[in-house]
Formats: C-alpha cells, sequence, structure tokens
C-alpha cells in the first residue's frame, strides 16, 4: 500500500512501501496525517514513539448512516418523517420496467400491474391510496430522480444497478418542502456516484424467457357453433340457425381442415414464449480530487406474436432501451465540490399498428369456423407472392392475423438529463454553513410512423371433398394492395429547466444540542415545442422557497419545522401564493436512564408524530391552466345562414370556459403517528398510523340546463379523506462468517371517504350519496339471482326491457315496483386495493444465495365487461378502445367458463355463472350489478432466486473481484378464487397477458 504521511506543519510528504512501511525524521509535537485512496484519513500525534502502528479504516457509505430526506441528508436517528427507505438490491427483478417491483416491497405504497406488454406494462402507485376524487386531478407521486421532477415513464426505464438509494415520502414534514407538488407523496430516487479507490467495472447480463401467467381459456370450434345456434333459438324459437348440422359435424369430424375449419386464433397468432435480454456495465472510482461513475445498458423486449415470413417487415413487438449515465465529482478547492451528471434514455419500438394489448382484444372478436387466417394458393393464386388471408363476406370480418401483419408502428423517445451542481462549504463564514446550487436541463422528444398496406382477403369459392382440393375466392380485389403507405404520427417536443439552490446550517452547542437549518429557493419552467393551441404553447413555470428547521437534545428529544411557499400560475393573484407548513416531535425511549434495563432486548425504541399542510396544484387538465381567464373561440362554427339567399354564415363567437378567479389549492392535511423498534436478534420494525384531510377538491358543479350554461363551471367544493396503517418488519442475522439469513415483510392498509360532493338532495335515497364513501367505491344493482321462467318474470319488479327465464333478477330496493337508477347501491370493495403486501427471505451460506418474495393485493372489486369496450358476452362484436370501432365485423369467443357453467331450458339453474344465451345485447343483463362482480384478491409467488458466487480464489488469477451466476423469476405461481384471467389485470384480462420470467443472469466485477 501506498501511504501518504507528512509533517502538519511543514507539510513534508513521505510514501509507505508495498508492505505499508514507511520512514520519517519527527519531533514529539509534530503531527502525522496518514491517508489513503478510499480509506478513512486518521491524524496522530507524534509524542515519544519511535514505532508507530497505524491500522486504517475504510471509508463507509454515506448512505449507511444517513436517510435521504427532502433536499437534503439527516441521520437516521433524527428522522421524524414518515419515509419508507428501500435498498436497491430488493427493486432487482428480471425486468426492464423498475416500476413492476414495487407491489409488496415498499411499504405505504399501493400498486398494482395490469398489462404485460412491452412499452406499457407500466404498474399504477399510490403512495397511502387516492384520497382525491377530482376528475382531472393529479393522484400519483410526485417523482424525483436526484432532485429533478420526471415522469413514471422515467422512473421505468432506471436500471436498479444505477440507483444509489430509493425512498418515498408519505407524511407532511417529509414533503411540505415540496409544498403545491408532495400532496401526493413523493419518490426519491438519487443514482450513484463514484468512491475514492481504484476503479471498479461491474458487468450484468441477463436472458429471459417469458409467457403469460395465465391466458384466457376459450371453448373449441364445435362448442361456439351450438352454443350460438342455442342463442338464436332460446330467444326466438322461429329463428334460422347460423351454422347447419352438417358444418357442425364435418367440423367436428376434422378432416377437412382448409373447408371446415377450426381456428384456434391464439395458437395461430401467438407464440408460447418470448426471449428478452439485458446488460449492464458501469465503471466507478477516483481519488481524493474527482470520482466518477459511468453506466451503459440496454434492454431488447419481445412481444409474443408469431410472424409470416411471407411478409417483408416484422411486426412483432421489438423494444429496444438504451441509456447512458456518467456522475462525475470533483473537488475543485478542500471546500467547493462540483457535480455534473449527464444521462440519456433512448426508446426504439416496433410493433403491430394497433399495439399489443388490441391484438390480444382482436382475437376474442374472431369468429373460429368461417376461415382460416390464411389460406395456401390454389392453382389460380399460385403466382402470388403476398399472404392470402382468411375472410368472410365480403371481406367484413376481424382477421385478428391479418390485422397484426398489415403492417407496422414505429416510435423513437429520447430524453437527456444535463445537471450541474455546485457545494460549497462555508466554514470561513460560520461552522456548519453551507451552500449548494443545482441547475438542470431536460429534453424530451418523441415521433411515432405507421406504415401499412391494405390485405387481400380470400375465402373458399369451391371445394372437392373426394380430393379435398379448394378454389379461392379474392374477397376484396379493388380494395387491396400490397404496397406499404407511409402515415405520420404524433410528434412531440418538451424542455424543462429546473434551478434549485439551497443554504444550511449545522451547528451543535454544549456538546447536546444540534441544530439544523436549511431554506431552498426552487424555479422551474416547462416548454412544449409542438401545441395545440397557444394556451399549450406558453411555458409552465413554477417558483417556490421552502425550509427546514430541526432540533435535537441529546438525541433524545427531536423537533421539526417545515413550510414551502409556492405560487402557481393556474390561479388568480389572490390564490396564485400557498403556504404549506409542518411540524413533527419525536421522543427516543431507548435514550433514557429509565429504559437501560430493556436495551439489551430493545435498543431501539422512537416514537414520533406529525402533522401538516400540504398543497396540489395539478387540479385539471393542461388545457385549464388559466381557471382566471375565459376561454373563448372567436371563429367557432355556426350554422346560422344570413343575407337574401341565406349562404352567408360568418363565423360565431364559442366559450368553452369562463373565468374564474376563486380556484384555488388543493390541501391536504396530513396526520402521521408511527414507532421505530428494533430487537436483539436482528429484528426491526417501522409502524405508521396514519390520517389524511383532503379539502378544495376541483368539482363539475351541478347546474339546471335552464340556466343556458354551455360550458362547465368548476369550484373547489369537494373534501375528502384517507386512513390507514403502513408497516416495515426486517430481519437480519449473520450466524456465522460462512451463512446469513435476512427478512422483510411490508403491510399497507389504506382507505378513502368522501366528506363532502355537491350532488342532488339524497335524503330519501341516502344510498345514492358519494359522501360516507370510498372515493373509488361504485354503484350497482343487488343481483339476487338469474329468472326461473316468464311466470317469475311477470310477477316480479319491471326490470329492463324485455326479459325471458335466465335473465338477471335485481332487487326493488326503493319498493316502487320497478327497478331503475333509484336502486343502485354501493357494492363491492373498491376499484383500487385498500391493501398491498409483500414478504420474503433470502439465505446465503458460503457462495449459494437462495431468495423468494410472496406478493398479495386484497379489498378491490372490479366487473367483468358485458356491454361497450372489451365485453365478454359471445357472439357479439366486442368493440375495443385500442383503435375504437374499426368497422369490422367481431363475433365474440365463448368462455371457457360461460360454456361450463350457463341457463338454460333444460337446465334452470338460477345461480348459474351465465344467463339465458343471446345474439344481441341484453339491456337487462348488461346493468353494473352484483352477478359480473369479482374479488381481486390474490397472493402471489412474486419472485425466487438461487445464485451461485465463486470463491475469490478461484477468480483472483483472471483479475475479477466477483463471479455470481444466478437463475430467478418472477410471476411465478397465484393463487386467488378469480380464475378466469391473472386477477391483478382486473378488468383488463383480455389485454395484453401479464408475464412469467425465467431468467439466466451473469454478474461479474473486476
Amino acid at each position: 500500500m501506498f501511504f501518504f504521511s507528512y509533517f502538519k506543519t511543514l507539510r513534508i510528504a513521505v510514501i509507505t512501501d508495498i508492505d505499508g512501511s514507511f520512514t520519517i525524521n519527527v519531533k514529539p509535537d509534530d503531527v502525522l496525517e496518514i491517508s489513503f485512496v478510499g480509506y478513512e484519513t486518521q491524524t496522530v500525534m507524534v509524542g515519544e514513539r519511535k514505532v508507530l502502528a497505524v491500522q486504517l479504516k475504510s471509508k463507509t457509505d454515506e448512505l449507511e448512516e444517513v436517510t435521504i430526506v427532502a433536499f437534503g441528508k439527516q441521520k437516521k436517528e433524527s428522522v421524524i418523517s414518515s419515509i419508507t427507505t428501500v435498498a436497491s438490491k430488493d427493486l432487482k427483478v428480471p425486468s426492464s420496467n423498475l416500476t413492476t417491483a414495487f407491489a409488496g416491497r415498499v411499504a405505504g405504497l399501493i400498486s398494482y400491474q395490469t398489462s404485460g406488454e412491452p412499452g406499457q406494462d407500466n404498474a399504477q402507485f399510490f403512495i397511502r391510496g387516492i384520497t382525491t376524487f377530482g376528475a382531472d386531478a393529479k393522484k400519483d407521486p410526485l417523482i424525483l430522480i436526484d432532485g429533478v421532477e420526471l415522469t413514471t415513464d422515467d422512473l421505468a426505464r432506471l436500471n436498479t444497478d444505477d440507483i444509489a438509494s430509493f425512498s418515498i415520502m408519505k407524511d407532511a414534514t417529509a414533503t411540505a418542502l415540496y409544498g403545491a407538488r408532495g400532496a401526493n407523496g413523493v419518490i426519491l430516487v438519487t443514482t450513484k456516484e463514484g468512491r475514492e479507490g481504484k476503479a471498479q467495472v461491474n458487468l450484468r447480463v441477463e436472458n429471459s424467457f417469458s409467457s403469460p401467467t395465465q391466458m384466457v381459456q376459450l371453448a373449441d370450434p364445435v362448442t361456439y357453433m351450438k352454443m350460438h345456434n342455442e342463442a338464436i333459438l332460446t330467444r326466438d324459437p322461429n329463428g334460422v340457425k347460423m351454422y347447419s348440422t352438417e358444418k357442425i359435424n364435418m367440423t367436428e369430424r376434422g378432416e377437412y381442415p382448409d373447408i371446415f375449419p377450426a381456428t384456434d386464433w391464439y395458437q395461430s397468432m401467438f407464440n408460447k414464449y418470448s426471449i428478452n435480454q439485458r446488460a449492464n456495465l458501469s465503471v466507478s472510482g477516483g481519488g481524493k480530487v474527482a470520482r466518477y461513475y459511468v453506466a451503459a445498458n440496454i434492454a431488447q423486449d419481445n412481444g409474443n406474436l408469431i410472424v409470416d415470413k411471407r411478409n417483408d417487415f416484422n411486426s412483432n413487438i421489438d423494444l429496444t432501451k438504451y441509456a447512458v449515465r456518467s456522475n462525475v465529482n470533483v473537488n475543485v478547492t478542500s471546500t467547493t465540490e462540483l457535480i455534473i451528471r449527464l444521462s440519456s434514455t433512448f426508446d426504439e419500438y416496433r410493433g403491430p399498428i394497433d399495439g399489443g394489448s388490441d391484438m390480444y382484444r382482436k382475437v376474442m372478436q374472431a369468429n373460429p369456423v368461417y376461415f382460416k387466417p390464411s389460406y395456401e394458393p390454389d392453382e389460380q393464386y399460385d403466382y402470388v407472392s403476398h399472404v392470402l388471408f382468411g375472410n368472410y363476406s365480403g371481406a367484413a370480418y376481424i382477421n385478428p392475423y391479418a390485422q397484426a401483419l398489415r403492417g407496422y408502428r414505429d416510435y423513437s423517445k429520447n430524453m437527456t438529463l444535463t445537471q450541474f451542481e455546485l457545494k460549497q462549504n462555508l466554514d470561513m463564514l460560520a461552522k456548519g454553513l453551507s451552500f449548494r446550487a443545482m441547475f438542470n436541463m431536460n429534453r424530451f422528444s418523441e415521433f411515432t410512423v405507421n406504415r401499412q398496406y391494405s390485405p387481400f382477403y380470400y375465402n373458399i369459392d369451391s371445394y372437392d371433398l373426394n380430393q379435398n382440393t379448394y378454389t379461392l375466392r379474392c374477397l376484396n380485389p379493388e380494395s387491396g394492395n400490397i404496397f406499404l403507405d407511409y402515415n405520420p404520427g404524433q410528434r412531440n417536443i418538451n424542455t424543462v429547466f429546473y434551478m434549485e439552490s439551497t443554504l444550511e446550517y449545522n451547528t451543535e452547542f454544549k456538546e447536546k444540542h444540534h441544530l439544523n437549518g436549511l431554506l431552498v429557493y426552487i424555479m422551474r419552467q416547462e416548454k412544449t415545442g409542438v401545441a395545440d393551441n397557444l394556451q399549450l404553447s406558453l411555458p409552465n413555470r413554477n417558483l417556490g422557497l421552502s425550509g427546514r428547521l430541526a432540533y435535537n437534545y441529546d438525541s433524545r428529544y427531536f423537533a421539526e419545522f417545515n413550510f414551502g411557499y409556492n405560487g402557481s400560475e393556474r390561479f388568480a393573484k389572490k390564490h396564485r401564493w400557498g403556504f404549506f407548513p409542518s411540524v413533527g416531535g419525536a421522543w427516543m425511549l431507548s435514550g433514557e436512564s429509565f429504559f437501560e434495563p430493556l436495551k439489551e432486548i430493545v435498543p431501539v425504541f422512537k416514537l414520533k408524530a406529525t402533522y401538516g399542510m400540504v398543497g396540489n396544484d395539478a387540479i385539471g387538465s393542461n388545457n385549464d391552466r388559466f381557471y382566471y381567464l375565459s376561454q373563448i373561440d372567436m371563429k367557432a362554427s355556426r350554422n346560422a345562414g344570413w343575407g337574401p339567399l341565406l349562404n352567408y354564415n360568418p363565423s360565431g363567437i364559442a366559450v368553452s370556459r369562463y373565468a374564474n378567479d376563486r380556484i384555488g389549492w388543493e390541501t391536504a392535511y396530513k396526520t402521521n403517528i408511527g414507532v421505530e423498534i428494533s430487537v436483539t436478534g436482528g429484528f426491526s420494525a417501522n409502524i405508521d398510523v396514519f390520517r389524511e384531510r383532503r379539502e378544495n377538491i376541483l368539482l363539475t358543479r351541478i347546474i339546471p340546463q335552464t340556466m343556458g350554461i354551455i360550458p362547465e363551471i368548476k369550484a373547489n367544493l369537494g373534501i375528502g379523506s384517507g386512513k390507514g396503517v403502513d408497516m416495515e418488519l426486517n430481519y437480519e442475522k449473520n450466524f456465522s462468517t460462512d451463512f446469513f439469513m435476512t427478512g422483510r415483510g411490508t403491510f399497507t392498509y389504506a382507505t378513502s371517504e368522501v366528506i363532502e360532493w355537491e350532488e342532488p338532495d339524497y335524503a330519501g335515497t341516502p344510498w345514492m350519496s358519494k359522501v360516507g364513501y370510498n372515493i373509488n367505491q361504485q354503484k350497482g344493482y343487488i343481483a339476487e339471482r338469474l329468472f326461473v321462467d316468464e311466470f317469475e318474470v311477470a310477477h316480479s319488479p319491471t326490470q329492463f326491457g324485455r326479459v325471458m327465464g335466465g335473465d338477471i333478477k335485481y332487487r326493488d330496493i326503493n319498493d316502487d315496483g320497478a327497478i331503475s337508477a333509484l336502486d343502485q347501491v354501493p357494492v363491492g370493495f373498491p376499484t383500487v386495493p385498500e391493501i398491498n403486501y409483500g414478504f420474503g427471505l433470502t439465505v446465503g451460506y458460503k457462495g449459494i444465495d437462495l431468495s423468494f418474495f410472496f406478493q398479495g393485493s386484497a379489498r378491490q372489486s372490479f366487473w367483468l365487461t358485458t356491454s361497450g369496450n372489451g365485453r365478454i358476452q359471445p357472439f357479439l362484436d366486442g368493440s375495443y378502445s385500442g383503435s375504437g370501432d374499426d368497422g369490422l365485423v367481431g363475433q365474440n369467443a365463448v368462455l371457457q367458463a360461460i360454456a361450463d357453467d350457463y341457463w338454460t331450458e333444460s337446465n334452470r339453474n338460477s345461480y348459474a355463472f351465465w344467463p339465458r344465451l343471446a345474439t344481441y345485447e341484453i339491456t337487462n343483463n348488461n346493468q353494473r350489478s352484483t352477478w359480473f362482480m369479482q374479488d381481486a384478491t390474490f397472493l402471489r409467488l412474486k419472485s425466487a432466486e438461487i445464485g451461485y458466487s465463486i470463491p475469490p480464489r478461484l477468480i483472483q488469477k483472471l483479475f475479477m473481484s466477483n463471479l455470481r451466476v444466478y437463475v430467478s423469476g418472477t410471476n411465478l405461481l397465484c393463487w386467488s378464487a378469480f380464475k378466469l384471467w391473472d386477477p391483478e389485470m382486473a378488468g383488463n384480462g383480455l389485454g395484453y397477458p401479464l408475464q412469467r420470467v425465467i431468467n439466466i443472469g451473469l454478474n461479474v466485477g473486476f
């Protein structure tokens, strides 16, 4: 080792030899300062010693001793706020989307994922649930990465290898400094910085195999035809069957699959699994003057669509994500540090024009017996080079295979972040005083391009069963083509400038008194390059001043005051500025003398409580940025005719928003009471009980149409509340140098309630009021059972439309003899889960490590869709929201669950899963009710991993510091009462399924 040693007075330096030995001429009153890169510097008095042995200590990771808080750091023992910190290793899952790792791992976070489609698989997450019900209000948390506000997509792209700390801030003292933006909580992520020492290289590569956790089970084509005929006759005995007995029998025999097709559209469209890759490379190190951390990673996620080689292009999903990061810290002087952070992310996507989820939905709508996905050419079409897609009746039906292959969509996204930060120690002015300034510029850009052709569709014109041959007929010779058309899509350019400066003072006096003061000034501007109107083209600007004053006495008694003073351009001058204060206190009981007898068992026991107010100015859409200004179209089209011939039609004036200077901040009053405990044996716990009151929620007013006011009028009228508990339990124990065990469990319960909501007077029908119920509570009818027969229908309260035996019977709540909107009551749990929990364990013995983690969700209801977009009712067109009504005929498949249990004339089961069949929409059965309400409760084995680290003695010759191979998996098993699809997808079950991933990885360090 090479040590620098020198006289502190004369600054004379010497260097040790490789064994650390050195000689130097000194006097007894001289002082030696001994330092080495990566170790703590030690100062030693010489005295009368002639031989001196000094053992240096490695520099500890600063993050192990402190907690990241708003605009700074605090010692863990002095933190009063409710902050959950998660180690980056606990967020490592075999996915290129970080948000998929949140559920159950982060106490206080309600999270769930409804789609597994690459690029569309972000999980939804809310800190301590949702307590606002403004239609366009921001409900998700503020996301800060290295202090800069970014989007959910930016968080999703973040690589866990680059994360130094991940925290969520939940209560008022944690978020008050963010003032106008902190009401929904804050997710704060910091990225790694270089540390003193030799260069460290880390490489991680992974290869994953992903497949759906659960596929929707459909009835076979023969059952489909029989049930379709039955659906016609059960509603109209004189109806004409859709499928002949011959077709059913010949299809069932399966001898002529081209002429009597029985298509399994899932098998025709999708591979059983897809292969994805990820790689990350990082280099870090540095000396006393400069330290660096640079990293690059790439992830490729593929879809599972089958690609026809006859196409000249690949329309399967291919999403490649690139990211580069460079964090450099430079000590300009002994008191000045300069930090430069550069990062960029690039997304390159190619996939089907309508997206992967729409392909799954279209499979549900495709008729399985009218045509094949594609035909082999007959003699007359043997010359064609294009795919001969199947169709029926003038090419009017949905062929999902053709829809997937007819073209592709490209999009490119890029986000570049440039950050410059300066830290200045001001001890020369006052010991403990420091200044920090940070400047940041983001630029986001994206563009989309569609390239497509119009498929030629064919069907069998004639056939010969004896020869098993057929001739084809082109159904659309005029409208089809094989040439790609080009359609440019959306183009977005967005830039953000952010400036932050802080002045902080830390001092200690009389040994037991500790004081921290902080002032923060922020300024932010966001500009959109491609805007739809003048208002949206104007820059978004925010200013704010925040502060914190924290005091602790003898590390036993803690007090803290925070405030945020923020301005918002959305509101008139009298409401433009908001003041958001908070206070908190804590008591370290384990530091008291009377606690000494218990300290051997309970080393840490701390009680804490906070209360404060936080704001939210994102209470509406960006089109309503300036509530205090009218929105008027001076060139609105009008149909009125003027002049002698009534052919003069001048433009008119249309008001889309009236000026309202009384709209102001949405404010949240947050209370938190918590306890932190650690006990002998490696156990620790953080438990928080919280309550929140949200006021001034923006609502649309109820105004009679007779007043002649056409635009919606909005006002701060709503009041909501939230409450719950979140806890984190940890276990960490080293049984020997070779054997360790760590465990983690979290539990979050967050519920809400509407306190005030402008609505009609429901004194006579109190169950219709929203007040007193959960914000996400749904209303519907109580379904008692299915009608036995028409006689019961005639002697029951009037239902909806024409009702027959086997249709749903609803309860007459108000006992007026008719089922109407007055009979809707709150039903089920909220549509956002109120409970998330998780627990897991990691065990290591010598070089082998094994871990698993379970995740659960509860108190969430959803409904099977029976009308409109995404309906599951058999034989109907299930138009979907992805591309709307595409003008093609859809005939929904039959879910196996329906085929197994539906009401029939021969089996009048009043509690069958599905009512009487129909080939048209039955209004009565499509009402939101308890009949199709489902419980989304589930427990899943979220992840498991086994790894082996090669002993250092075996890899040192390869100049490696570590070599680990591992196999991991996510979404491995799931237990739920709901069986139709993965319950976490809730009502999105016909979309792109969640993925089960088996992953093989290699981690190498140099």
